[in-house]
């Protein structure tokens, strides 16, 4: 089974390290794809790093910005990725908004 596993944020990135390791031990293929809202060495890759978390198939790159702005760049860049792996399952442990946008793109 596919799963297109989202995270966004440092809180969603500690949940993806036992999540992800378990869904890849199960035999299932995990596609990670990670938003860009905690972006910086701090805030994202060193929880990656330290977790053994795999680096993500896609860095939506959405960064920090205005409610409305953000919510399209997701919506778009969302969308994007799950026309393109057409996934069985979508698993997304992420804030509130990044959780709205992924139902939003999956109607």
């Amino acid at each position: 089974m596919k799963v297109l596993h989202v995270v966004g944020a440092r809180p969603q990135f500690i949940k993806a390290a036992p999540v992800g390791k378990a869904l890849r031990a199960a035999g299932h293929t995990e596609v990670l794809v990670h938003t860009g809202q905690h972006y910086d060495d701090e805030m994202s890759a060193v929880f990656f790093r330290e977790l053994g978390i795999p680096e993500p198939d896609y860095n939506l790159g959405v960064g920090s910005g205005p409610h409305g702005w953000q919510t399209g760049q997701m919506l778009m860049r969302i969308e994007e990725v799950l026309l393109a792996q057409k996934p069985d399952w979508v698993l997304v442990l992420a804030t509130r908004p990044t959780i709205h946008h992924c139902s939003d793109s999956l109607q």
